[in-house]
């Protein structure tokens, strides 16, 4: 496939893992070549058309940075396939607990697939009844929960997990009804934890840019996606390991790459 057909294929990409996202859009960037022009151009244009996809603007903010962007465009889809975060999950959750997530977080889901000893609660959110299937099929517990019964599944879980599409200094980009699962367990004092692999983490003025598209997408109650506050966390779950928040958890991944926030003509 020529690489402009590919980045259209990633342009036109809904619902898919953003890991594949990456895969596809580094392999594409690198069939541009030695086009700086040209490199900017389709950077931009794939990241407005994912505007809260944080690993594809991981991507393209280091391929954009680096003084050889083909390698990087390499090192990135590397770093993705190495990526511990689901490795460190799975060994951190209790033997035997019960699980609460919203939707169908991608990593989260590799994690609690392969353990195949969880009871598992997935809030209906979105991609939540499909991934309840998936789970069956897995011969994993699992329950569908309604979203009104969210509240209920949280207090009974043992853990709740959160994955972040994209994390900043004061908050994460997660699936719409995490926000809520995520207070409620804070009052109960249900552990939560937070999973942010690799390309998640933003600097400031990615993480604002992000945001604020966020906020033009409509009304709150009917994005994809929403706004959860760090401090609604006990851990944090990353390729580096398991640690506990507050405290310096968001550390930025890449360069503001600033020429990423100007608007292109499609």
């Amino acid at each position: 496939m020529h690489p402009i057909e590919r980045l259209r294929y990633v342009a036109r990409a809904t619902g898919a893992d953003h890991r594949d996202l990456v895969r596809e859009t580094a392999s594409a960037l690198r069939g541009l070549g030695p086009d700086p022009a040209g490199l900017v151009t389709s950077s931009r244009r794939i990241v407005e058309k994912h505007p809260t996809a944080a690993p594809l603007w991981w991507l393209c903010a280091r391929v954009l940075n680096a003084p050889d962007p083909m390698r990087e465009a390499q090192a990135c889809a590397r770093a993705i396939d190495a990526d511990d975060t689901i490795d460190h999950l799975i060994d951190g959750i209790p033997e035997d607990a019960v699980v609460c997530v919203v939707g169908w977080p991608d990593i989260v889901a590799d994690a609690l697939i392969r353990r195949g000893d969880l009871s598992i609660l997935v809030i209906d959110g979105p991609g939540g009844s499909g991934f309840a299937r998936r789970l069956e099929r897995s011969d994993a517990e699992v329950a569908l929960i309604p979203a009104h019964g969210a509240a209920g599944a949280v207090v009974t879980a043992d853990l709740l997990i959160v994955e972040a599409v994209a994390a900043g200094s004061d908050g994460v980009i997660a699936a719409t009804g995490n926000r809520a699962a995520a207070a409620v367990a804070y009052c109960d004092e249900v552990p939560s934890w937070l999973v942010a692999g690799v390309g998640r983490r933003l600097p400031p003025p990615l993480w604002t840019h992000l945001i604020e598209q966020l906020a033009t997408g409509g009304d709150p109650w009917d994005l994809d996606d929403e706004i959860v506050p760090l401090a609604l966390f006990s851990h944090v779950v990353g390729h580096d390991g398991i640690a506990a928040a507050p405290g310096d958890i968001i550390v930025p991944e890449c360069p503001p790459a600033p020429e990423l926030l100007r608007r292109v003509d499609f």
